[in-house]
């Protein structure tokens, strides 16, 4: 491969056997999970990646949870639909469960876990993006 600083981020993975069956693929082609030090992560971005968190992790290296998507899809709205993107706050309990869900389930499984995401721009002026509440869950 040739790389060794490269971790794989494998976005809307829907179920751990569509995870198994991307990892296999990339196997078929040369990318080797832990061969050369190569991680691959699910991005956490969709509910069920949070319900299954358990089974992901024995599957990926890592979590790297997509607030901007979770928190769409938690919500069921679209944040650039003028309709309801007033209600698109990914401060929402929900939201903020549905993170210190995943990161228990990272750290009991030892999974390494990161987020990232952005604020649309139509909301950059109306409030701040802060997570704190959610990166630290109660055991």
């Amino acid at each position: 491969m040739g790389l060794t600083n490269i971790k794989v981020m494998v976005p809307f993975c829907r179920t751990p056997e569509e995870g198994k069956k991307v990892v296999a693929q990339m196997k078929k082609f040369g990318l080797v999970q832990g061969e050369e030090g190569l991680e691959i992560y699910v991005m956490c971005e969709i509910p069920s990646n949070v319900i299954c968190a358990d089974q992901f992790a024995d599957i990926f290296d890592g979590f790297s949870i997509g607030s901007n998507d979770l928190t769409q899809l938690a919500l069921g709205l679209d944040r650039d639909s003028s309709l309801v993107a007033h209600l698109y706050d990914e401060r929402s309990e929900a939201v903020k469960r549905l993170v210190a869900q995943v990161i228990k389930v990272a750290r009991e499984k030892g999974r390494k876990i990161g987020i990232c995401g952005r604020v649309p721009a139509t909301s950059l002026n109306s409030r701040s993006f802060s997570w704190n509440a959610a990166l630290t869950p109660s055991a």
